[in-house]
């Protein structure tokens, strides 16, 4: 008999809701969930592919060990844990804590499992080199938030429904329904709001899906960001435009930033960022002059040389011109549970700290608890003491998606131990000893950890198992967990669930003392990260207080409502947001300050004339272990060069024609579609390609398997701040294969 049930999707940020229809073990419909209080029933391709990757064959269903011939064997669980012990114990004992290294990506953000039992484990191994993918997108974002606000998560996103102008600079919403921005269906809330008076402008280099549907697009040079909105800032201050608002009152710093934006006039930055001085006046302007706007910027503002500056300039507009914490401007969500900047102190904490330690080979600074993730494969590759000399990935593929990634595939094949978390033999995992998969996303319930704490609208959503696991396969946060039990000598037989309680009743005496945390404990529902969800809701702003105020959340409110539960529109949350030492937002941190010095030094050299690299995203390949489903991999080829016409022209190329792109580091060869929609003297190339490598099992990925795009990158061009790797604007050679 066929079944309706409710789930969060887990593949994108978007989460939108979905309506599964099942009959047996047997998926019979994805749509998206219209009464859903977050996603209002909008689905993109990427929620139906939930489907093949259930069903995919080439997704691993047990333990799998390498051969000495390469090939892999099924294992058992068992043997697998004990495999872990006798492999890492001994190096570990050998060469101390740092040598071993882990690395998770993107996937982790959606999975409560992974995500809130992973910092267990590292703590557990004790090393120094952590490393995920967050220095390859948003670490900028995370750092300039951080040292504004308080907390790497205190994230402000558009107010949408509300707004009158939304500027969006370096992003693509239409196509990955926001980024640090949860918000499906952003092309109908982008209609309606044109239809109510409201105008959009896009700042891209490439006239993308968004630009398309925006009222104007301005094509910036590829890496003049910093330029566009020291520009923009200079004109606020000379024109008298500065109007915090009720955040006056709540910032510091305000002199210190008038003093630093003096030198960069706009005559002066419009050669850099590619835009006439009067454009940059008149942005300030309308930012300033608009009663309810925003101006966002996103993963093409990071992966610059200055994307932490970039991150930073653009709250420091949106403060100025009174549009933070502000309706229809940009805003703090106010997630129901996990999200530090709802608990303790409000107003006031201890705010962020970097660099208390350092990569060993590039002494680069870690941030967040991490290293950039360009400097793995140095660490692996450089003898003495502290070497990485084996491997945790969880859920990541950085072969493909980090800078350089020949050189890190030939690092990780020099390893003595490569442990990985992952459902697939891609081309990082390839080099595994060890492969642990994953239940099906559609065997495991969910929560957003995350993302709830990124969303246009503040909600609470809880989605149940469509399926049941098969009996031997643990939930990831017992595998992380039993891995943690190993590190610490504690036996491969070792009593996760009672590992559990320990963590959950020490973390309840600190919060309400040795007398209450036993009663609490009772209280709490389920098993694993369900309990700490429980104690999470029940404690968080909309909470039941364990019975204090019976209306509000507990896990089993959540549970009960399958489609969601809608906690609201976004609200003014400053100054019981902050969490800064001053207890006011950080308008002119001194890092950020100084690090102009560098921006300053570049104005007097006027850019050179050369041709420069973009990537892309594309809704049907937002990851590249996506690129195995049918539904998904289906249609034209998307791994190709976009080029303009006039620099095909140039190059001898036309439509179709392979062309070959080469930098100091590598060539690659893409076919070429020719775009008017590219600023002359730009290329673009999706990234997450490059299924061409021995070892994989990813049959439908390998028959279109397109270029890996990073290839070209340099491991060593990093965002000095934050350490993000820089992969955009880069310089490139074009011409004829």
């Amino acid at each position: 008999m066929a079944q309706t049930h409710y789930r969060i999707c887990p593949l994108c940020e978007a989460c939108c809701g979905l309506e599964i229809r099942t009959e047996g073990e047997r998926v019979l419909s994805i749509r998206g969930a219209e009464q859903d209080p977050f996603s209002q029933g909008y689905l993109c391709p990427k929620g139906v592919a939930l489907k093949d990757l259930h069903e995919d064959p080439d997704r691993l269903r047990q333990p799998m060990r390498r051969r000495g011939d390469g090939d892999f064997e099924p294992i058992s669980w068992d043997e697998a844990f004990q495999e872990v012990s006798d492999r890492l114990l001994p190096l570990r004992q050998q060469h101390g804590a740092d040598v071993v290294a882990t690395c998770i990506g993107n996937p982790a953000s959606h999975k409560i499992g992974l995500f809130s039992t992973f910092p267990q484990l590292v703590r557990a191994l004790g090393t120094r080199n952590v490393f995920s993918a967050s220095s390859l997108d948003q670490m900028p974002k995370q750092l300039a938030c951080g040292l504004m606000y308080g907390h790497w998560m205190s994230v402000p996103v558009p107010d949408l429904p509300r707004t009158e102008l939304l500027i969006i600079l370096g992003a693509n919403p239409m196509v990955s329904n926001g980024s640090l921005w949860t918000v499906p269906d952003y092309r109908g809330k982008a209609r309606a709001l044109r239809e109510r008076g409201g105008r959009i402008i896009v700042i891209d280099p490439r006239r993308s899906e968004t630009a398309q549907a925006a009222d104007e697009h301005l094509p910036i040079r590829p890496g003049g960001d910093v330029f566009l909105l020291l520009g923009m800032l200079h004109t606020l201050f000379a024109e008298d435009l500065v109007r915090p608002g009720r955040l006056q009152a709540h910032v510091q710093g305000l002199d210190a930033l008038r003093l630093a934006a003096q030198p960069f006039t706009p005559e002066l930055c419009a050669p850099h960022c590619g835009l006439p001085a009067e454009a940059l006046r008149r942005l300030a302007r309308e930012l300033a002059g608009t009663e309810r706007a925003a101006l966002y910027g996103r993963i093409g503002t990071c992966t610059q040389r200055f994307g932490t500056l970039n991150s930073w300039l653009i709250d420091v507009l949106n403060i100025l011109t009174g549009h933070l914490d502000q309706p229809g401007g940009l805003m703090f969500p106010k997630a129901a549970a996990f999200a530090a900047n709802t608990l303790g102190r409000p107003g006031q904490g201890k705010g962020v700290a970097t660099g208390r330690r350092h990569s060993r080979v590039a002494r680069a600074p870690e941030v967040m608890g991490e290293l950039p993730i360009s400097c793995l494969a140095e660490e692996i590759e450089t003898p003495g003491e502290g070497q990485v000399r084996a491997l945790i990935t969880v859920a990541c593929n950085p072969v493909l998606s980090a800078p350089n990634g020949a050189r890190l595939d030939r690092a990780l094949a020099g390893l003595d131990f490569m442990l990985s978390l992952d459902p697939y033999i891609n081309e990082t995992t390839r080099h595994a000893d060890l492969i642990l998969p994953p239940p099906s996303p559609l065997e495991d319930w969910h929560y957003d950890l995350i993302f709830a704490q990124l969303s246009w609208r503040n909600h609470a959503r809880y989605s149940e198992p469509v399926f049941p696991a098969d009996a031997e396969q643990p939930a990831e946060w017992q595998t992380l967990l039993r891995l943690s039990a190993i590190v610490q000598g504690l036996g491969v037989d070792a009593d996760v669930q009672a590992l559990d309680e320990a963590a959950l009743r020490a973390e309840l005496q600190r919060l309400a003392g040795s007398d209450r945390a036993a009663p609490l404990l009772a209280q709490l529902e389920g098993q694993g990260p369900q309990r700490w969800l429980d104690l999470a809701l029940r404690s968080g702003p909309y909470g039941d207080g364990f019975g204090a105020r019976p209306e509000g959340l507990s896990l089993a409110k959540v549970r009960a409502a399958p489609q969601g539960l809608d906690l609201g529109e976004l609200q003014p949350r400053i100054p019981e947001l902050l969490r800064t030492a001053s207890g006011h937002i950080e308008l002119a941190p001194p890092s950020l300050i100084a690090a102009l010095a560098e921006v300053q030094a570049a104005l007097p050299r006027m850019p050179v004339d050369e041709l420069l690299l973009i990537g892309r995203r594309d809704t049907r390949s937002n990851n590249s272990w996506m690129h195995n489903l049918p539904v998904l991999a289906k249609g034209p080829q998307r791994c190709t060069l976009l080029v303009h016409p006039d620099d095909a022209a140039r190059a001898g190329l036309a439509e179709g024609q392979l062309a070959r792109l080469s930098t100091a580091r590598a060539s690659l060869l893409a076919p070429v579609s020719l775009s008017d929609g590219l600023r002359p003297g730009v290329v673009c190339l999706p990234h997450g390609w490059g299924h061409d490598l021995t070892g994989t099992q990813l049959a439908v990925a390998t028959q279109q398997p397109g270029v890996n795009l990073n290839l070209l990158l340099d491991e060593d061009a990093r965002d000095t701040l934050s350490g993000t790797s820089v992969l955009s604007g880069v310089a490139v050679r074009l011409a004829a294969a």
